[in-house]
């Protein structure tokens, strides 16, 4: 499945828009997680294991945007966007979201 953030595809037409399909993913964090990221906070640095598990969430975001593409028998999904927002405490949601479309 071709996944592109821009409208259209050089050297593609697309010949029909199928709508929107969306994937997501709510994510919480793991205490130990948690535990490493207070000493992180306090000497610096990157908090490895939220960068994990960020770009976990991402994946499976996305992968569940190209089976919803997919389903409506599209070829690519244009426009792919990402998104986040925390639902409650601990635990955040990514979005990945597009529209898919037919290609000739």
């Amino acid at each position: 499945m071709l996944c592109v953030t821009t409208s259209d595809i050089i050297g593609r037409e697309i010949t029909e828009t199928l709508g929107v399909v969306t994937g997501n993913v709510v994510q919480s964090k793991h205490v130990g997680r948690d535990i490493m990221a207070g000493f992180k906070t306090i000497f610096g640095g990157e908090i490895r294991g939220y960068t994990e598990m960020l770009t976990e969430a991402r994946e499976e975001a996305l992968n569940r945007a190209i089976a919803d593409a997919q389903s409506q028998g599209a070829d690519a999904i244009v426009n792919l966007r990402f998104t986040t927002s925390a639902i409650m405490q601990g635990a955040s949601e990514i979005l990945a979201y597009g529209t898919a479309v037919k290609l000739r």
